[in-house]
């Protein structure tokens, strides 16, 4: 592959959907291209506007928010896997209304305690902390909810 060729293939690939540094660096890893190669797509792909790391933030932080119910946390970590800075991080949980968070996580244990009827109450309470913190949401918010 081209230098050219990887350029047009990975800006197809950034069309489609928002993608991170990281994502193009990893699909372009095996093409035979070398690291400068690589490095020159990556740059004229910003240079383009194709790739964005703080819009890849924001849009990655509202979807799995919004669509997968996850918590800061989970979010957090998910973004620091793909390489994500945390100034980027941090305007990425701009996107998110606090408000909106504490009624999303009231939701889902809502949701869960109301799922665990033949269980008492303190099984149910448990279980229900349990999802909430496997979902990336603060401890602290969550037993307050709780309780």
């Amino acid at each position: 592959m081209t230098q050219k060729e990887g350029l047009e293939k990975m800006a197809k690939y950034c069309a489609y959907q928002e993608r991170c540094q990281s994502e193009v660096r990893q699909k372009l890893f095996g093409s035979g291209l070398s690291q400068d190669e690589i490095e020159n797509i990556i740059c004229d792909l910003i240079d383009q506007n194709f790739l964005d790391e703080e819009r890849f933030a924001r849009t990655y932080v509202r979807s799995k928010f919004r669509q997968k119910g996850w918590g800061k946390i989970k979010i957090k970590q998910n973004l620091k896997q793909k390489q994500i800075s945390d100034y980027c991080i941090k305007k990425g949980f701009e996107e998110i209304n606090p408000e909106e968070y504490i009624e999303k996580l009231e939701s889902i244990i809502d949701k869960k305690i109301d799922s665990l009827k033949h269980e008492s109450e303190f099984k149910r309470n448990q279980k229900a902390a349990r999802f909430a913190l496997g979902k990336g949401y603060e401890s602290n918010l969550v037993w307050d909810i709780i309780n």
